[in-house]
């Protein structure tokens, strides 16, 4: 399992040269606020709303005294804008009196701001900090079972037993690959088999279209 594994990887790292995050960012703290914005959104809705967000909150300071309101009025068209707004003021605050305005740098210490899971924290220490770590979106985690790397159907299970099959060094690169087949080729409904470069690997071929040519029709770029 674990020699094909990494082959799948090998091969997704070649259909995907690009594969990276998608959230925009610049340092920590504009991965942190995007990454929680992320949730029940799109990377690309994520990306619009940001730079108006970082012109007028650019740091943890700043946002830890920001007015609900303005957060809100921003922040609408990602959804669920008024609980994100309690979690960005809060977990801003939190940076600000005990981690002297820095995002830290720890998944212990990550977890403990509002609104920051496993999962947000994963993602902001491998691609901010080179810390290895699963971050099992939906994408990933649908991904991973086809895949038949797990049979596990919540976050925890599916970080261990996917992370036992790879290096760590391969971890913060493994999720991008999968995340962006997850997005462009191997979809909820109707993923395009006979255009995937794991047919060979996958024992769940066979689930989507595998006629080659409607199988093309289907691969697609994220949704805006």
């Amino acid at each position: 399992m674990r020699e094909r594994a990494n082959r799948a990887n090998q091969l997704l790292a070649l259909q995907y040269p690009q594969a990276r995050c998608e959230l925009d960012f610049r340092d920590p703290y504009e991965l942190l606020v995007a990454t929680v914005l992320s949730a029940q959104s799109t990377d690309k809705r994520v990306n619009l709303v940001t730079p108006a967000l970082f012109a007028r909150f650019p740091d943890a300071t700043a946002m830890s005294q920001a007015s609900p309101a303005e957060v809100e009025e921003i922040i609408r068209p990602t959804g669920f804008f008024r609980a994100k707004t309690e979690s960005l003021i809060g977990l801003s605050a939190r940076i600000v009196d005990e981690f002297d305005g820095q995002v830290p740098d720890t998944l212990e210490e990550l977890v403990t701001l509002p609104g920051v899971g496993r999962k947000t924290a994963n993602v902001v220490l491998g691609n901010a900090f080179g810390v290895p770590g699963i971050t099992p979106d939906t994408h990933f985690m649908r991904v991973a079972r086809r895949l038949g790397w797990t049979a596990a159907t919540r976050p925890d299970p599916i970080e261990q037993e996917v992370g036992e099959l790879f290096d760590p060094a391969d971890w913060v690169q493994l999720c991008h690959n999968v995340i962006w087949h997850g997005r462009r080729r191997c979809h909820a409904r109707r993923p395009a088999c006979g255009a995937c470069t794991l047919a060979t690997l996958c024992p769940a071929y066979g689930e989507g279209e595998t006629d080659p040519v409607k199988a093309a029709k289907l691969v697609r770029e994220p949704r805006g």
